[in-house]
């Protein structure tokens, strides 16, 4: 049996813009998915401690009066995310996230805009791994589908029901599902195990961002700069 076959952790933030190094978590969600099937799941909805803009709202529904009025402060649920999070990687189950290096550089962004444990100190030094995302992998192995590659294309490519996106627990549920899928149609894929998986999707993730700044200069944006790392990007002191 692949790793696809065995317990897998779908995780996915809704937020209140697209800069992972700024925006801040406005509902959170983890499920337990195996075989494609939901066994268990955590959600969580925070108090932003700031304005949610209308056009986040017009995207996930949740509105500024909800977080206020019903939202768990901002650090506690950062510090809850992060603490399950970690108790997976810390046994070796895969934690699932579509477009993974949006999601984990928030939450990194947000443990430490609170002064609490980054993800590496709460795993004694290791970087959090494994972590699967369809969305990188899909990139490398169907590199030149023409398209978009948000989850719901991605999802329809591949055969993958989601219910309601932009919600948490249904992007969650999906990721996990679509990586599912991406392995049953890559016996390449599936024949990997979870570490030596997240080690390929290192360097598949560094060859698109350089592939990409090099398209990007030639368009003639002489100074710019994609950052190849993942799934996390290092947060600057002064987010």
């Amino acid at each position: 049996m692949g790793w696809h076959h065995e317990l897998l952790i779908g995780f996915d933030l809704e937020t209140t813009g697209t800069d992972p190094t700024e925006a801040r978590i406005v509902t959170a969600a983890v499920i337990e998915v195996r075989g494609g099937e939901p066994l268990g799941r955590r959600e969580w909805l925070a108090d932003p401690g700031v304005e949610i803009p209308a056009d986040a709202v017009a995207v996930h529904g949740i509105t500024n009066e909800r977080a206020t009025g019903e939202g768990r402060p901002a650090d506690q649920v950062a510090d809850a995310v992060a603490d399950v999070l970690t108790g997976y990687w810390k046994t070796g189950v895969p934690v699932v996230a579509y477009n993974a290096n949006f999601d984990l550089t928030l939450l990194s962004a947000e443990l430490r805009r609170h002064g609490l444990p980054s993800l590496r100190e709460r795993l004694g030094g290791l970087d959090p791994a494994p972590v699967i995302d369809p969305y990188t992998i899909d990139r490398s192995v169907d590199r030149y589908r023409r398209g978009k590659r948000n989850l719901e294309a991605v999802c329809t490519e591949y055969g993958v029901a989601l219910d309601a996106a932009h919600d948490a627990s249904a992007d969650a549920l999906a990721a996990a599902r679509l990586a599912g899928a991406i392995a049953e149609r890559y016996p390449k894929v599936a024949g990997l195990g979870a570490v030596e998986l997240h080690r390929r999707q290192i360097e598949w993730y560094a060859e698109w961002a350089a592939d990409f700044q090099g398209f990007l200069r030639r368009k003639g944006e002489a100074d710019a700069v994609v950052d190849g790392s993942w799934p996390v990007r290092e947060v600057g002191a002064g987010v």
